[in-house]
Parts: structure tokens; C-alpha cells; sequence
């Protein structure tokens, strides 16, 4: 469970309004899936991926044989991935910003189990040169080196925002079941409607207000 989401509100509130629905209530919450929540797994394994390419384009096949080499490639990556406006996947956290505590004990799973591939490595340089390279201090994420690992597992990229869904689904079912028990969708609600501030749209000079 990731607590207090969109996601889980999204759901929370769907099943205030359709308590008969808990599957509707489900995937409301799952519709939320994308770039800023439970997208990163699948973000981040394409950004692996499409650095890998480009290393064994420019090295005939070869990817990097040590941690300076790996470096020089994560460097690349993140530089390109700026440069093109974009957002590093798989970096930082809202909550655990000095070190997310599940990255390191999934690497460490993938290496004793002998599938520490070239998507964890270059995940792991990253992390190295991140704070250099762009300026500040972001911890490696879980949804991140999830995506680094399931894509050394050899599985399509474009399938793994399904994997974090699969777990997802599970939080949300926690969220409803406690719902269920002690609801707050209702003072979540009663807060955003006693807090809205009404704004006459005449104000920001709107076109189709006479």
C-alpha cells in the first residue's frame, strides 16, 4: 500500500458514490496509473533500454565493462534524457529522501539470484552520477529498480505498467477494506467542497462568458 494517493482517493471516492461497485471502485483507482504514479516501473526499464541500444550502437554490440565505463553511459542518459526536457525515471521519492530502503534489497535479490543484468547496472550508475549531473540529491526509487530488474528478467517493456498494477491492485483493495471499516471518503470529499473557491470566469477573460 502506498497510502494516501491518488490512486487510493480515486478509488476511496468511487466507492462512495457506487458502494455496490467494488470492482468499479478497483479500477478507478488503477486508471490513475501513469507517469507520476505506477508509471515509473515502465518509464524507467524504456529509459534503460533505449540507453542500452544507443551504448551497443556506438560500441558495436558491447556494453561497458566496468563502473567508470557504466558511469560514462548513466552520465549520457541522463544528460540526453534533460536535454530533451524530460524527467529521469526511477529517481527520487516523496517520503524515503535520503535512500529508498526497497532498492537496495531488491539489487541485492537479483544478484544472489544471478540476474544483476545490464538494466540494474546502468540503474545503479544513475544513481552514482545523478546528484552531479543534475544538481541535487535523488535516491534511487522501488518503482524504478523494479523496472531495471523485471527488464533483466527479459520481459517486454511495454507490459511492465501491467506488473505495477498487478501490485497496486492489491493496495487497493486494502484501501476499500479499510473504507469499508472506517470510511473517509466522505470527509475527503466534505474538505475539498467546503475548501473549492468559486472564481467568476469572467475574471481570467474567458471567451465563451458573454
Amino acid at each position: 500500500d502506498h497510502g494516501f494517493t491518488p490512486t487510493a482517493i480515486a478509488a476511496r471516492l468511487t466507492y462512495l458514490s457506487v458502494p455496490e461497485s467494488l470492482q468499479g471502485a478497483m479500477a478507478a483507482g488503477l486508471l490513475g496509473g501513469g507517469s507520476r504514479f505506477l508509471g515509473v516501473t515502465e518509464d524507467t526499464a524504456r529509459f534503460l533500454a533505449d540507453a542500452l541500444a544507443g551504448e551497443r550502437t556506438a560500441h558495436g554490440g558491447a556494453l561497458p565493462s566496468d563502473d567508470e565505463a557504466w558511469d560514462a553511459a548513466a552520465t549520457a542518459a541522463v544528460a540526453r534524457c534533460r536535454a530533451e526536457g524530460r524527467l529521469v525515471p526511477g529517481l527520487g521519492h516523496p517520503v524515503h529522501k535520503q535512500g529508498d530502503p526497497r532498492t537496495p534489497r531488491l539489487i541485492a535479490i537479483a544478484r544472489a539470484e544471478g540476474l544483476h543484468g545490464p538494466h540494474l547496472q546502468l540503474f545503479e550508475a544513475v544513481g552514482r552520477v545523478s546528484e552531479r549531473t543534475l544538481g541535487k540529491r535523488l535516491p534511487l526509487n522501488g518503482a524504478g529498480v523494479c523496472g531495471a530488474a523485471l527488464a533483466d528478467l527479459g520481459l517486454p517493456v511495454e507490459l511492465l505498467r501491467g506488473f505495477a498494477l498487478l501490485a497496486r491492485a492489491a493496495g487497493l483493495l486494502g484501501q476499500l477494506a479499510e473504507e469499508r471499516r472506517s470510511p473517509l471518503a466522505g470527509t475527503i470529499y466534505a474538505s475539498v467542497d467546503r475548501n473549492a473557491h468559486y472564481v467568476d470566469p469572467r475574471i481570467d477573460g474567458d471567451p465563451l462568458t458573454p
